[in-house]
């Protein structure tokens, strides 16, 4: 966050949104503002001590396996090396309460919605008319993904951009994710996630028209509003496109774009889809391991962020030990791991979230980054989407608001900007 800051300060910018929806509700709904029946409840994080004591004593007793004595690091998954030196860090350097402080100075709330408490950070704009943006995770990330993005598109002025670009910021745990998780709740799939996040943005927050961005299941949540709440969403900016992992057609056998997706597709289901199929068919069974074990949890979880990140084959180029631990943490902390399995197992068993006979027609900008899992052409993306602006950038992967923060919210505001 920039200096200076704080938290209080950022709670403060609630105080008048908050009044403006009061005087909403006794005027009635706006083109902007709708009328609003839940108020939200002010949140903040603080893991017990005893949580924080039980993690270190697990820590200390880890039970490494071995490594094949043969191949590179990684090759078969996340390295043994590498792994152990962030568990050391994790034991004597990771400062918890540092982390939790930070994630603490964003305004933080939690609703009714949907059978279920939604945790999310609600931060208001700084610029004469903030257009709303609902910000999207996906796994096996956190809201902490959008630390950096959130005080530049919340206050471009003070990054040396327009105040006119501000946006009000809204990014919700996904249901079931980190802390908005409670044991024993119901699960949630894409359609589900989708019609819980338009009932926080319009019923809970009373927005009745709002901006849409994600990338993984993020980018999947924003396509699904798009198509089914287009009254409610003036665009989505997505930067995973989520068509259907289907060999293109024959017809277009011979594009080279087509046919380096091929190849690239062909290699990532082979290759990179053997979390998914666990995670989509026997989630209650990796279950048991992950919530048990906190390295088990960070093995699961550093390879993603490894493998999908434009690292040069490293890890902290791209992400900071303390990132990587306090995503974890997110995980650990709430016991949340198995219900985030939830999205794969609902589109493996209840089919692809996105019908392929209907067009998401709001305008949608897809911003592609060179070590992202996928990168359909634009021609296949067509069929699916109202492209309206396609940005190839020259770095970065899947998790773009870690890694180019800059790049993501530039393009963001280019996007956004005819729309308001």
């Amino acid at each position: 966050m920039p200096r200076g800051t704080t938290g209080a300060a950022l709670r403060r910018r609630w105080n008048p949104l908050d009044a403006r929806l009061r005087r909403v509700r006794r005027r009635g709904a706006t083109s902007r503002i709708a009328v609003t029946t839940t108020r939200p409840k002010p949140f903040t994080l603080h893991v017990a001590d005893s949580a924080l004591d039980d993690l270190q004593q697990r820590l200390q007793r880890v039970r490494w396996p071995d490594e094949p004595p043969h191949g590179a690091a990684w090759e078969f998954g996340t390295d043994l090396s590498y792994l152990q030196e962030l568990v050391a860090y994790w034991q004597d350097r990771f400062d918890w309460r540092a982390q939790e402080a930070r994630l603490n100075d964003f305004p933080q709330y939690t609703a009714p919605v949907q059978g279920i408490e939604l945790h999310f950070l609600h931060v208001p704009g700084v610029g004469p008319e903030p257009l709303p943006l609902l910000l999207s995770h996906g796994w096996p990330g956190s809201v902490w993904e959008f630390h950096k993005v959130i005080p530049m598109l919340t206050d471009p002025a003070r990054y040396g951009g327009d105040p006119a670009d501000a946006f009000t910021v809204v990014a919700p745990s996904l249901p079931g994710y980190t802390l908005s998780f409670r044991p024993g709740q119901q699960r949630f799939g894409v359609p589900a996630i989708a019609a819980a996040f338009v009932e926080l943005m319009r019923d809970v927050l009373g927005y009745a028209r709002f901006a849409a961005q994600g990338g993984d299941w993020g980018s999947f949540i924003s396509a699904y509003l798009g198509l089914t709440a287009p009254q409610h969403v003036v665009g989505i900016h997505i930067n995973l496109l989520p068509i259907r992992r289907e060999p293109p057609p024959a017809a277009s056998s011979e594009d080279p774009e087509v046919v380096a997706y091929r190849a690239e597709l062909d290699h990532w289901l082979r290759e990179e889809t053997g979390y998914s199929a666990i995670q989509g068919t026997k989630p209650q069974t990796l279950a048991y391991a992950l919530t048990d074990s906190p390295v088990g949890l960070a093995g699961w979880i550093v390879e993603k962020f490894r493998t999908w990140s434009d690292c040069g084959g490293g890890l902290e180029p791209c992400f900071s030990k303390d990132d990587l631990l306090t995503n974890i943490m997110l995980y650990w902390a709430t016991g949340a791991i198995g219900s985030s399995f939830w999205p794969y197992y609902s589109r493996q068993h209840e089919g692809w979230p996105l019908p392929s006979d209907r067009r998401v027609e709001v305008p949608t900008a897809y911003q592609a980054f060179p070590n992202d899992i996928l990168h359909p052409p634009r021609q296949l993306a067509e069929r699916a989407f109202n492209i309206q602006r396609w940005t190839v950038s020259p770095s970065g992967g899947h998790f773009a608001a870690l890694e180019e923060p800059s790049r993501l919210v530039e393009d963001i505001r280019a996007f956004f900007r005819p729309l308001r």
